[in-house]
């Protein structure tokens, strides 16, 4: 009976990733599939554990469980791929992990001579070793990790501050600028007469009875 974490650990080096392959139920998952004869079989892409130590600081602590969960389903195919068919498959390819569009879950995969190539949008990773193969099951050693976009968009920089924010603080400004100008304005006109009858000196009382009678003219 085939069992992955066994091809793992037989192989050496995977202990991050056999036991975050029991953590999240896929090593059951996988043994499930392949005991039952269930589909065309499956594919994997084994890190090492030195692809996990190459991680920026916190990654893995960083997911939650069901981040974690299709992490590592996006290291699993359903079917069984051999290394001379990775020149003819059609990308992007469908991982256990779900949809293959741009910002989910795609994978690419070319093969340039004896090189197999993995691309996930995040990172580029090679197969450096067969580790195993068999009529439903194919296992690959990766130097890297295969981050997707759909996890690794979690971490992308806020955005800038909205313009409009900036706007609302200069509006107040303006206002209380315009109003000193005005009362400045009422303030020329007013002191304007004061100057003309200090100016006037003594026709001041005839310039009052002038208004006098102006005044009781109109009034009329």
């Amino acid at each position: 009976t085939t069992n992955i974490t066994g091809v793992l650990a037989k192989a050496g080096q995977f202990n991050t990733f056999i036991r975050l392959l029991k953590s999240t139920g896929v090593a059951a998952q996988i043994d499930n599939q392949l005991n039952n004869s269930f589909g065309s079989g499956m594919t994997v892409f084994a890190p090492t554990d030195n692809a996990f130590t190459s991680l920026a600081s916190g990654t893995l602590n960083s997911l939650s469980d069901s981040q974690k969960n299709a992490l590592i389903q996006y290291h699993v195919l359903s079917t069984a791929i051999p290394m001379s068919q990775f020149d003819t498959v059609s990308n992007p390819l469908r991982t256990q992990a779900g949809s293959t569009s741009p910002a989910q879950y795609p994978l690419n995969v070319t093969a340039e001579g004896q090189q197999v190539n993995i691309t996930t949008g995040v990172v580029n990773a090679t197969v450096d070793n067969t580790l195993y193969t068999g009529d439903q099951l194919v296992v690959y050693q990766v130097n890297k990790v295969l981050l997707p976009m759909a996890i690794a968009g979690t971490a992308a920089p806020a955005p800038a501050p909205l313009a409009p924010t900036k706007t609302k603080g200069k509006t107040p400004t303006s206002t209380v600028a315009d109003a000193p100008e005005a009362e400045a304005s009422t303030d020329t006109s007013l002191a304007a007469p004061a100057r003309v009858v200090t100016l006037t000196g003594g026709g001041v009382v005839a310039v009052v009875h002038v208004l006098a009678l102006a005044c009781v003219w109109w009034g009329l």
